[in-house]
């Protein structure tokens, strides 16, 4: 019997119970695994009928949202004879994964959204990159740390394992330096309720646990402070969310993908190249063989809804119409005496007092969100587009100006937009059989705005109700001169007041090695996952805090000279707040053609970060394969269940 959250039992523990812990029960549970044998993934819903794969008839699918799960689901579903058009909203594939052209340093590079590390149970994305023939676009890091600011905790390391819990957390414990300050002690309530969460996940029970509660409020009494520090608290924001909102089912359900479930090792590997080249290109080349369509810049009109389903959609290319009015709410974060601003994350509007325009802020490079400075200008934290007060723009890369909207009401802290059309572009009209919305969160948000004609009024809730983590940063250094590093080239940081993450770019990726060998010079990369935006409120006070840490991370860089810096700062990452898992949408909604796909989506098994995205996608397309009377492709996962369960 599982004890609950707030026990008011005593706080010792009887010998039955800690029999029940570490007796022939857990033994017994763990004798499958043994220490030299890794166990196989687990199969996710595999049909127990041997079905055909292709379709013998014409079906077509419009997939909105071109990142990994977007891509996912296209690629699937191209690959089995559906008629595919992808629609994505900016001008390259791959969203969160996307690369483009910079100038840095007198040169040409390619710049991403910032490192991201493939695990080796990232079992479904691992598939398509070995159906793609491009597993050797990929390279292992061999290893990976954790430093910790200042003297009390030394760095951890993690390295690959063929051994599955608890023998995995027993070589982490003899390989640790800190294993003494873990501060785990099983006679004290708290400390047990811990262990059981961590070692027996089952999801629904897990969620109906522990959702309640974000983890800062979870921890915040007799949990094991070193436990905390050395592993709870990095992990928990590599996952993009703070751990003052963020729910502890979620970060449990983290930690078994990533920790407790997983065979494989904590090592993981990196792209020889951009990702863009590494992995989108070749996925998005797959669904283009494969008879599929994409459109890039693309801004979806109405969605047209009838009888229960999406009958038809409009939209519009290289430009930014909106034919729908909608409603936005009073931005409480943004404060600015000549300005008042509607909106959140990624869909901003600004408005001047008395004005019956708005003009968005979403900048028409990429959506980023620009923001005000100093000049009077906004500038784009992401690709250093610059548009004058009125939108227009100054300096590129954007070709576009921003979008200017009719202000057709306004109420108390509400604002009703309505796009002006200023260009004459004809509006396209697609119909589909399926409809796959597979944007992120403002973007699901935006396209259920647009949409006209009834849809279920829960499928809306629930769209509404949808958080959004803190923003996230990424700053690239470019330096004349290399450094010593005894760390790993992507190493995780704990304590400091940004920064969470450092990369050596020159050591990992060809083209940022080539110029190094070349010039003598270094690239770093420094990672904020979930930073609070009123305390870093302008892209100066990133950039400074930035600059700050690293002289402090690498000393040796206070004597360089830096070449060029770029700045990656967004706002559209899922959020996985206390008491959001009931209500949120699953793969298939109650809109008869529409599925889901996203990092958003509720998902049936354990997974994270691109394996979450990815297994959405290929779930959504599984949906629509079963439908088809198709055989789904197999799904795969980590243990679905942690082995000391009690």
């Amino acid at each position: 019997m599982s004890l609950p959250l707030n026990s008011s039992e005593s706080s010792s523990i009887s010998r039955r119970t800690l029999l029940k812990v570490f007796g022939v029960g857990a033994v017994a549970g763990v004798t499958g695994y043994s220490r030299f044998t890794k166990p196989k993934p687990a199969v996710f819903q595999p049909d127990t009928l041997k079905l055909p794969t292709k379709l013998n008839k014409v079906k077509s699918v419009v997939v909105i949202g071109g990142g990994l799960a977007g891509l996912a689901c296209a690629y699937e579903l191209s690959q089995r004879g559906f008629t595919v058009t992808l629609l994505e909203k900016s001008p390259q594939l791959g969203g969160k994964i996307a690369s483009w052209q910079i100038e840095a340093a007198g040169e040409t590079f390619m710049m991403e959204h910032g490192f991201h590390g493939f695990f080796p149970q990232y079992y479904n994305l691992k598939s398509i990159v070995a159906e793609l023939g491009i597993n050797d676009h990929f390279q292992s890091l061999e290893f990976y740390a954790v430093v910790y600011r200042g003297n009390k905790y030394k760095p951890e390391v993690f390295r690959p394992s063929n051994s599955a819990f608890p023998w995995n957390i027993i070589d982490l414990a003899i390989a640790s330096p800190n294993r003494f300050q873990w501060g785990i002690n099983l006679t004290k309530i708290k400390h047990l309720q811990v262990f059981q969460a961590i070692t027996g996940f089952q999801r629904e029970k897990n969620y109906q646990r522990f959702d309640n509660i974000s983890v800062a409020d979870w921890v915040a009494t007799e949990f094991p402070q070193g436990l905390y520090d050395l592993y709870f608290l990095p992990f928990a924001k590599s996952s993009l969310n703070a751990p003052d909102i963020m729910s502890v089912g979620e970060l449990m359900q983290f930690f078994h993908f990533y920790f407790f479930g997983n065979p494989e090792g904590l090592a993981f590997n990196g792209t020889t190249d951009d990702m863009g080249t590494s992995l989108v290109q070749p996925i998005v080349k797959s669904i283009q063989k494969h008879q599929g369509t994409i459109f890039t810049d693309v801004t979806v009109g109405e969605i047209l809804a009838e009888d229960g389903k999406i009958h038809s959609l409009n939209y519009y290319l290289d430009d930014n119409h909106s034919n729908v009015p909608f409603w936005v709410e009073r931005n409480s974060v943004i404060a600015d005496q000549q300005t008042e601003y509607f909106g959140t994350s990624d869909e901003v509007f600004a408005l001047k007092p008395g004005s019956k325009e708005a003009i968005s802020l979403t900048c028409s490079h990429q959506g980023c969100t620009v923001k005000k400075s100093a000049d009077g200008n906004f500038h784009c934290p992401c690709h250093g587009a610059v548009f004058a007060a009125d939108g227009k723009v100054l300096k590129g890369p954007a070709q576009r100006n921003l979008q200017k909207l009719q202000v057709v009401e306004k109420k108390d802290n509400e604002l009703q937009l309505l796009a002006i059309n200023s260009h004459s572009s004809v509006p396209q009209t697609i119909t589909a059989d399926y409809y796959v919305f597979a944007t992120d969160v403002p973007g699901v948000k935006q396209l259920f705005k647009q949409i006209s004609g009834d849809v279920d009024e829960n499928v809306r809730s629930q769209v509404e109700k949808l958080s959004i983590a803190d923003p996230f940063a990424v700053c690239r250094l470019w330096f004349d001169r290399d450094f010593e590093w005894e760390q790993s080239n992507f190493t995780s940081l704990s304590g400091y007041q940004l920064t969470d993450s450092i990369t050596l770019y020159h050591r990992i990726q060809q083209q940022f090695i080539d110029w190094s060998q070349r010039t003598g010079g270094s690239v770093v990369e420094l990672h904020a996952y979930c930073y609070k935006e009123k305390e870093f409120p302008t892209q100066e006070a990133l950039l400074t805090t930035f600059e700050q840490e690293l002289y402090e991370i690498v000393p040796e860089l206070k004597q360089a000279k830096l070449l060029h810096r770029e700045l990656v700062n967004q706002h559209n990452f899922s959020g996985y707040p206390p008491n959001s898992y009931a209500n949120r949408p699953e793969t298939s909604a109650d809109i008869a053609n529409l599925v889901f796909a996203g990092d958003w989506v509720k998902m049936p098994f354990p997974c994270g970060l691109m394996e979450r995205a990815v297994s959405s996608g290929l779930l959504a397309a599984n949906e629509i394969l079963h439908r088809e009377g198709l055989q789904r492709r197999s799904l795969l996962s980590v243990n679905p269940e942690g082995l000391l369960q009690i």
